[in-house]
């Protein structure tokens, strides 16, 4: 009975250390997706590159259909659309 006692003993601290080993790998990868997560609100956060303006005048109609859209949309007033147009023309 001694014997088994201890293999019963021996096999359930075994198990406590399987339990705990993949309890520390699942915080580290707990912990990896957080970080990941981090990182990508910060990148989201920061502002992007200006687009290089494209080869006939496509950026400029892009440019104008945005400024027309704004300006539906209330977020310019007729001045500023007036403005912002004319600069934009030369």
């Amino acid at each position: 009975m001694r014997g088994r006692g201890a293999a019963l003993l021996i096999g359930m601290r075994a198990g406590e250390r399987r339990a705990e080993a993949a309890q520390d790998q699942q915080q580290q990868q707990q912990a990896a997706q957080q970080q990941a997560y981090e990182q990508g609100k910060q990148e989201a956060q920061q502002p992007k590159p200006a687009a290089a303006p494209a080869a006939g005048g496509t950026d400029v109609t892009a440019q104008l259909a945005n400024l027309n859209q704004m300006h539906q949309s209330g977020a310019l007033t007729d001045e500023e659309y007036a403005a912002a147009k004319k600069k934009l023309l030369g």
